[in-house]
């Protein structure tokens, strides 16, 4: 009985015949679950004798049958690489259906918001030393933000050398900033940081965008105008309402979180408004110590530094819900999210697409 049912597999001339023949021997209703359902109204000696057979036979024909799968599958295969072909030197049929990535887009208009307010753009490496990720920035050497749990440390080059890691935030770009040009200076340092986390609202690479301001006699004033003129502009919105609550960072004294206003709209929070409130940046003056790390006097030099996620401003202002779904290349998401390439945020006619 077993070669015969064997010969019907190896028969099957396709995937839809062998699956036809797959239902009718091991389906509900096939040939080898009746043999096996009775076993049950068999006595003990024939249910010892015949249940070693009944379930040999039921492995033979399942490795049988994804044998013969296999087989079809692969000559499916064969057959398409040889039938189907592609001309490459043949023009394109449509025109191209590329989108800009919503945090590309929002760095283009943080960048041009920033810009009419006298930012310009620094950038610094991803790859950095203890030095301007930490010690630089106020943080010692027991500082929880350097343990392995949160900062990803890669392998030293030589044995003597002090591992260095991914950066954790793009504040070592204001130290390096400083070193290079001095003071005045009013920068945005947008880019990719690392952090070892991932949840919806986290993932182990995100973006961030940093301010600083180094300038004689600047004040907290100074920060607080600055935020509520870049919120207004990258929302679109003049109801944008914030608050600054004490905090603490490491780099500035004193320190701000600070938080914007939303109300309900169509059964989602939006931005704008005074319903209730949500966390935003983090900000604050920027420390004496930080200043005086980075080669300046700070009895001389004053500033600020406020600092924000841009896949966080991405989703409050797009109707966003899931941080991992930025990061997945999935074509169907970036077509009803992403860009065209035109829309170039441009204050006058409108930052946002």
């Amino acid at each position: 009985m077993a070669d015969a049912l064997l010969d019907r597999i190896a028969a099957a001339k396709d995937l839809a015949e062998l699956d036809s023949v797959r239902v009718a021997l091991l389906g509900k209703s096939g040939e080898i679950t009746a043999k096996l359902k009775s076993l049950g109204s068999m006595d003990p000696d024939a249910r010892a004798a015949e249940a070693p057979k009944i379930h040999a036979l039921r492995e033979k024909v399942t490795d049988a049958i994804a044998s013969r799968k296999g087989a079809l599958e692969g000559a499916e295969l064969d057959r398409r690489l040889a039938t189907e072909k592609l001309d490459l030197s043949l023009p394109a049929d449509s025109a191209p259906q590329g989108t800009i990535h919503p945090v590309s887009q929002v760095m283009d208009e943080l960048a041009e918001v920033f810009a009419d307010l006298g930012f310009s753009v620094a950038e610094g490496p991803e790859i950095e030393t203890q030095w301007y990720n930490f010690t630089a920035l106020n943080m010692g050497e027991s500082h929880p933000a350097r343990a392995m749990m949160d900062t990803f440390y890669l392998e030293p080059r030589t044995p003597d050398e002090e591992p260095r890691v991914l950066r954790t935030h793009t504040s070592p770009v204001q130290i390096r900033s400083m070193e290079k040009h001095g003071a005045p200076i009013y920068v945005i340092a947008p880019g990719r940081v690392y952090r070892s986390d991932s949840d919806a609202t986290h993932t182990p690479m995100f973006h961030q965008i940093e301010g600083l301001v180094i300038d004689r006699h600047i004040t907290l004033g100074h920060l607080k105008w600055t935020l509520e003129t870049f919120l207004k502009a990258f929302f679109e919105r003049d109801d944008i309402a914030i608050r600054m609550r004490p905090s603490y960072f490491p780099f500035t004294e004193p320190s701000a979180e600070v938080d914007v206003g939303w109300s309900m709209n169509k059964g989602r929070r939006v931005v704008g408004g005074q319903e209730g409130w949500m966390e935003v940046l983090g900000s604050g003056m920027v420390h004496p110590r930080v200043i005086a790390n980075a080669g300046l006097d700070p009895d001389e030099w004053q500033g600020f530094a406020f600092g924000t996620g841009v896949d966080r401003l991405a989703m409050l202002k797009y109707g966003m819900d899931d941080l991992r779904t930025f990061f997945d290349g999935d074509i169907r998401w970036l077509k009803h999210y992403g860009f065209r390439a035109l829309d170039v945020p441009t204050l006058s006619g409108g930052v946002g697409a």
